[in-house]
């Protein structure tokens, strides 16, 4: 026979229930060495069979920033194209977020299927609850073929079934445009690079494909890498109307147009694999979407991804089924991750030259206030001159002999030693004598101000005639004291031979 495990003679009689033995429940058989028994609590169990609170795994960890959206199938996941379609719109009852009714057919599948998992018939003997737990296996896996009756085709196992553990829920965010902006996504198989450097060559070619018409012009919104070497364009057409009015062709029609059977073949000559419109989806769309769980996916676990959904107006649940489809996310994920790298690389840079810029303006700021009290210097003296000027040989009147005794009486305050020229002095020696000690630990020479210095000679020399007139008061003093002592040395003689 095909399916021959090779069980020994004499090994203990299968499970008479043998229903459903890998999906959690207790009850194992005495023949067989192994068992695919799994543990309790299956129906809230995620990914892998771990039990989980959230009813899922990996759900609230992928998909939730990278901008992508749900497109005609689970693998496309890269837009709402197919929801923004009239075409497509007559569909959604049947499409991937919808549980179709009941037809004969998958009655018939639902029936064999359970067959399969719980009681097989094909070897009439203890074998077939083996055959029963490798068919669960198989279910759990997502692949493979369940054997059940010798007169019946095997079921086939996929990974929509909806007994198979690799399915989580995440979260990819919902486009926010409208038909009127005419957005038409088309991806390529090719390298962002090389789309960019033939841009314009594919321009052209979109233009060919819509005809030529003269009174439409194609342009490009966006390029965008992506996994896989692929490239993401964003394109609008713009049609110009005789009267001179434009307006842009809304993107239900201009994806109907490119899902003709001509047109499309003529789009994969170019390289394009998907093209879908990015519209918005609209709140009736949206509550149909969530009111009705994926095709083999738990309503208990698509009810808490709902409730675990982080923004619920802009995020929308997602089923993830399948190793491909968790790898595709993440490297979405991924590219996303490093297109936000290279942006805050960008501004990061713009940041340090506008620093440079700032110190450079700071700098010519602060020459520029120098300059302009150079000037206002300058004006104020040539204002003066040109007032001496004008009032030469005038007398002094009344309001600037004011002035002048207000001059006089600050000029004094100044130089008074006690008031600010004194302090001003103490400091200038303060300074000077930390920049002699300055100069002597770092060996650098400092030079005095120009100003400072005719300043302090002028000062000098003050003292110096000061000095001088002192001594010359002494030295007079000197001598008048010398014609004392002789005038008073000639008397003395005189005075005794009076006496005598």
């Amino acid at each position: 026979m095909a399916f021959n495990f090779g069980a020994p003679a004499g090994a203990g009689a299968a499970n008479p229930t043998g229903a459903f033995g890998g999906f959690g429940t207790t009850t194992t058989t005495a023949g067989p060495a192994f068992s695919f028994s799994a543990p309790t609590n299956t129906g809230t169990s995620g990914l892998f069979g771990a039990t989980q609170n959230k009813g899922f795994g990996f759900g609230t960890s992928f998909g939730t920033g990278t901008g992508t959206g749900l497109g005609s199938g689970l693998g496309t996941g890269l837009g709402f194209g197919g929801f923004g379609t009239q075409q497509q719109q007559t569909t959604l009852g049947s499409g991937l977020f919808s549980q179709p009714a009941q037809t004969p057919a998958q009655s018939n599948q639902l029936i064999n299927t359970a067959s399969a998992l719980s009681a097989p018939t094909l070897l009439g003997d203890e074998r077939d609850a083996i055959l029963a737990k490798w068919n669960q296996l198989q279910a759990f896996w997502g692949t493979g073929k369940g054997y059940f009756n010798n007169n019946i085709a095997p079921v086939e196992f996929t990974q929509e079934n909806p007994f198979c553990r690799f399915k989580a829920v995440g979260y990819s965010l919902m486009p926010n445009n409208k038909d009127e902006d005419g957005l038409v996504v088309l991806v390529f198989n090719r390298k962002e690079v090389d789309i960019r450097s033939q841009q314009q060559q594919l321009v052209e070619s979109l233009h060919k494909i819509l005809g030529g018409n003269q009174t439409l012009t194609v342009n490009v919104e966006g390029v965008k890498t992506m996994p896989d070497d692929q490239t993401e364009v964003i394109i609008y057409v713009v049609e110009r109307s005789p009267n001179g009015t434009s307006r842009r062709v809304p993107a239900t029609t201009l994806y109907a147009h490119f899902e003709q059977a001509n047109i499309k073949s003529s789009l994969q000559q170019l390289g394009v694999s998907l093209s879908m419109a990015r519209t918005e989806l609209s709140p009736a769309q949206v509550k149909q979407l969530l009111q009705n769980p994926p095709a083999g996916v738990d309503p208990i676990i698509w009810e808490q991804a709902k409730v675990d959904n982080p923004d619920p107006d802009k995020l929308i649940p997602v089923p993830m089924v399948g190793f491909k489809e968790l790898l595709r996310r993440l490297k979405v994920q991924d590219q996303m991750t490093k297109q936000h790298q290279t942006r805050l690389d960008i501004i990061s840079e713009d940041i340090s030259e506008l620093q440079k810029n700032q110190t450079t303006t700071m700098a010519k700021i602060a020459q520029y206030k120098r300059k302009l009290m150079a000037l206002s210097h300058r004006t104020l003296q040539v204002l003066i001159k040109q007032e001496i000027q004008r009032k030469s040989g005038y007398a002094i009147q009344a309001d600037e002999e004011q002035l002048r005794v207000q001059l006089d009486t600050i000029q004094c305050e100044l130089n008074a030693p006690t008031q600010f020229k004194g302090r001003l002095n103490e400091l200038m020696s303060q300074i000077r004598m930390q920049n002699h000690f300055g100069a002597v630990r770092a060996e650098e020479r400092y030079y005095i101000d120009a100003d400072l210095l005719r300043e302090i000679k002028q000062h000098l020399k003050q003292q110096q005639e000061g000095l001088s007139h002192l001594i010359s008061i002494i030295k007079d003093d000197l001598e008048d004291i010398k014609l004392i002592e002789h005038g008073l040395n000639e008397s003395i003689p005189i005075r005794g031979g009076v006496f005598s």
